[in-house]
C-alpha cells in the first residue's frame, strides 16, 4: 500500500487513469465488404429513402438496415447488432460517438477501416485523411453521409427548439 492511499484512502489519479488491458475477443465477426451499388443504396437509405431501406433488409443486408437504425439511436437495432455477429459495427457506432473504449477496441481487433471511419465521423482530421488515402469515393461518401446524420442528431439534441429530437 502506498503512502497516498494510506493518507487519503484512495488511489492517486494516475492509477485510475491507466487504461484496462483489452484482450482480443475470441469470436468470429461477420464480413464488412459490400459492392458499390449496395453502398450507394446504403447512402440513400441513410438519407431516408424507405424503399431502399426495405430492399436492403429483404435482400440479405439486414446488418446495414440495423446499422442505420442504430446510427439513428434505436436501441433495438443496437441490441440486434450485438446478438447477430456484428459487435464491430456497434463498436464503430460507439467510437463515432466519441467512446474511447470502443475506439481502442476497434484498434485491438484490427478494424482499421472502422476505426478511421469512426474517427472521421467524430471530427478527427486524421480519420478523413486516412479514408481519403485508403478508400474509394463511394465509401468516403458513405462516411460523410453517416457523419452528416450524426451531426444532425447532435444538433437537434443541443438545439433549444428541438431539444431531444433525434431527427
Amino acid at each position: 500500500m502506498n503512502w497516498f492511499k494510506r493518507v487519503f484512502g484512495k488511489e492517486p489519479l494516475e492509477e485510475k487513469r491507466k487504461k484496462a488491458e483489452v484482450k482480443k475477443a475470441n469470436i468470429a465477426f461477420a464480413e464488412f465488404n459490400y459492392p458499390t451499388k449496395i453502398i450507394l443504396a446504403w447512402i440513400k437509405a441513410l438519407e431516408g429513402h424507405q424503399e431502399l431501406e426495405k430492399f436492403l433488409y429483404e435482400n440479405g443486408y439486414e446488418e446495414i438496415f440495423f446499422l442505420n437504425q442504430a446510427i439513428l439511436l434505436k436501441q433495438e437495432a443496437r441490441d440486434w447488432l450485438m446478438k447477430n455477429g456484428y459487435p464491430h459495427l456497434m463498436a464503430f457506432i460507439n467510437a463515432a460517438e466519441g467512446n474511447e473504449s470502443a475506439q481502442h477496441w476497434l484498434q485491438v481487433h484490427g478494424f482499421e477501416f472502422l476505426y478511421h471511419a469512426a474517427m472521421a465521423i467524430d471530427d478527427e482530421e486524421s480519420g478523413f485523411k486516412w479514408l481519403n488515402q485508403n478508400t474509394d469515393e463511394f465509401v468516403f461518401g458513405l462516411i460523410k453521409t453517416i457523419k452528416h446524420v450524426k451531426d444532425k442528431i447532435e444538433f437537434n439534441h443541443n438545439d433549444m427548439y428541438s431539444f431531444g429530437k433525434d431527427l
